[in-house]
């Protein structure tokens, strides 16, 4: 796996502008909120719903073998964009805990609602796991 970064670019800070990834297992996961496994959210805070959120998003990469270096991309949509910037060294600390220094390619959108209520965070991934 290759971040890319075009020559002259400044580096991003916490993503990366672009993945290249050679060859592997290509694992899609859904759109997962800050709920437990069985669907109970147990605070309605934007930084324990990101911390369930990007677990949930490890739970499954690691039903099909892989490991969180191996997430490409990640989009996550919020509801709350004004908690999202007030949490984001929160945030920040919860991301170091899950995934290191792994920064794939990402994008942050802001909605208007998401469909799990009371959900304010939704995390999407796509995952290359190295062929064994």
């Amino acid at each position: 796996m290759q971040a890319l970064l075009p020559e002259g670019w400044a580096p991003p800070v916490g993503y990366a502008n672009g993945i290249a990834v050679d060859a592997g297992r290509i694992v899609f996961i859904a759109g997962q909120v800050g709920w437990d496994a069985q669907q109970r959210f147990h605070s309605s805070e934007i930084a324990p719903q990101f911390d369930q959120a990007l677990q949930n998003v490890l739970a499954v990469l690691a039903e099909a073998g892989g490991a969180p270096q191996h997430i490409c991309r990640i989009t996550a949509f919020c509801c709350d964009k004004p908690a999202y910037l007030a949490a984001r060294r929160e945030l920040g600390g919860i991301w170091r805990r899950h995934m290191g220094t792994h920064y794939p390619a990402m994008s942050m959108i802001f909605v208007s609602d998401l469909l799990d209520s009371p959900g304010r965070i939704e995390l999407e991934a796509t995952a290359v796991v190295p062929a064994a």
